[in-house]
């Protein structure tokens, strides 16, 4: 379910290099490096447990079930709603603009969760009014 996803989802965040969520990286070698993470670290437990985690990883991954693009939406509403509970603060800190916050979030958001992608996105355009992004970088 969406708790297993949660659970170990950051396993390849903590071992790979955590990056802010808004940040232009190339994505394809993030990728790459969290991959080898998750085999290092899952790689240590017992055969089937290893295999169970990499599947639920790879399923997160993929965004392939409802569950798992459930937990993609609420990976990315966190940072999101931890940032309106700052006033924007690291927006404006990293000149994370408006678009670009929509851009990344809003897609897997409303797919996963459209519910909360309505929610987020009226306090998102609050937000804005409110001079709380960054001019960009």
């Amino acid at each position: 379910d969406a708790n297993d996803f949660g659970t170990r989802r950051d396993t390849d965040g903590l071992a790979a290099g955590d990056t802010i969520v808004y940040a232009q990286t190339n994505h394809a070698e993030k990728s790459a490096a969290e991959r080898a993470a998750v085999d290092r670290i899952f790689g240590l437990l017992p055969a089937s447990q290893r295999d169970e985690f990499l599947a639920l990883w790879q399923e997160f991954e993929d965004a392939a079930t409802p569950e798992s693009r459930f937990a993609h939406a609420a990976d990315r509403a966190m940072p999101a709603l931890l940032n309106l509970a700052n006033q924007g603060q690291s927006w404006r800190d990293h000149g994370i603009t408006y678009e670009r916050v929509i851009a990344r979030i809003g897609p897997p958001i409303e797919a996963g969760c459209p519910s909360l992608w309505h929610y987020m996105k009226a306090r998102l355009d609050e937000a804005k009014e409110q001079g709380w992004f960054g001019i960009g970088s």
